[in-house]
């Protein structure tokens, strides 16, 4: 049964992200290293507080890899800190996995001025998060994930239950129980972070459960749609020399050969890393890779077996 969300978590002070945490509370009084360890332990408990919402992650990576493969996006949407962390980890993606900057978005409170610059005005606003929503036209192939660590900002809320109306699925991610963006969403990821060192300073642990949350989403859903073969960054940009340097050392790895080896096949290849390895893993020419990706949808495993069931 979905679980009961009361009016009452409506009011800030009865978050647990908002109550004093009695294991800092006289943190003015202390030492830089007092100050690091009681930070460092607070921290320490953020993972398991994720690890206790990996089934509803898993839940959520399996319905952004179907909508991704299926011509859909990914729309975070938040607010403040919540919508600074949306935008890193959309910004991500191409540059990690080679994709359309469109296929991961973000929306957030203020737009680019909101990244470098606190707008906590916009995050009350309905209307803005409504008109912003709109803007990206989310439909039934989009999953629209809102991130907000009380629970119950209203520019998250109002784009989560537009997406909703208009049939994207709708994901809350939030660091509270019982709250207003859990009930306008599909399918919540709830990580319990408690009270922060600083109280009320979500930027912290509630903000770092955040990052690893989306971490996983993202990751997962690539990791699902095949852009990783065995745990190598195999569909990444090669924009600088730094990348073109990893690319050699993945196709070291992924072929177990040397470095002149991986440099020889990746010429072949003309510097297309997938393709380097589906064509050496199994025999297939240049052509009949990027034909076994094509028809694979970009999965390297799957490419690499429809090649060697071609020969």
């Amino acid at each position: 049964m979905p679980r009961k969300i009361s009016d009452k978590s409506s009011s800030l002070e009865d978050l647990a992200t908002e109550q004093p945490n009695p294991l800092s509370s006289d943190l003015d009084t202390k030492s830089p290293l007092e100050i690091a360890r009681i930070i460092n332990s607070e921290d320490a408990k953020v993972a398991a507080a994720v690890e206790r919402a990996l089934p509803q992650i898993a839940k959520a990576i399996d319905w952004i890899a179907h909508a991704l493969a299926n011509g859909g996006r990914l729309i975070y949407v938040g607010t403040g800190t919540s919508g600074r962390i949306a935008a890193l980890d959309a910004s991500e993606c191409p540059p990690t996995f080679n994709t359309d900057s469109k296929l991961v978005q973000f929306v957030m409170a203020g737009g680019q001025k909101g990244l470098g610059r606190a707008v906590e005005a916009d995050e009350d606003s309905e209307e803005l998060g409504l008109r912003e929503i709109r803007k990206r036209k989310p439909g039934t192939d989009d999953v629209v994930v809102g991130i907000a660590a009380s629970g119950r900002t209203p520019f998250t809320i109002a784009a989560i239950k537009h997406a909703r109306r208009v049939g994207s699925r709708t994901i809350a991610v939030t660091c509270n129980v019982a709250t207003p963006l859990e009930r306008a969403a599909d399918h919540a990821i709830v990580v319990a972070t408690g009270p922060e060192v600083v109280a009320g300073s979500t930027r912290m642990k509630a903000g770092t459960a955040e990052k690893m949350v989306l971490n996983m989403l993202s990751t997962g859903a690539m990791v699902r749609l095949g852009y990783v073969y065995g745990n190598l960054m195999v569909n990444l940009h090669q924009k600088n020399r730094k990348l073109a340097e990893r690319a050699i050392s993945i196709v070291e790895m992924a072929l177990q050969v040397s470095r002149t080896g991986a440099q020889e096949a990746l010429a072949i290849a003309k510097h297309d890393v997938p393709v380097a390895i589906v064509m050496n893993l199994s025999g297939a020419s240049r052509m009949e890779a990027l034909q076994a990706l094509r028809s694979s949808g970009g999965h390297v495993r799957r490419a690499v077996e429809r090649a060697r069931g071609e020969k």
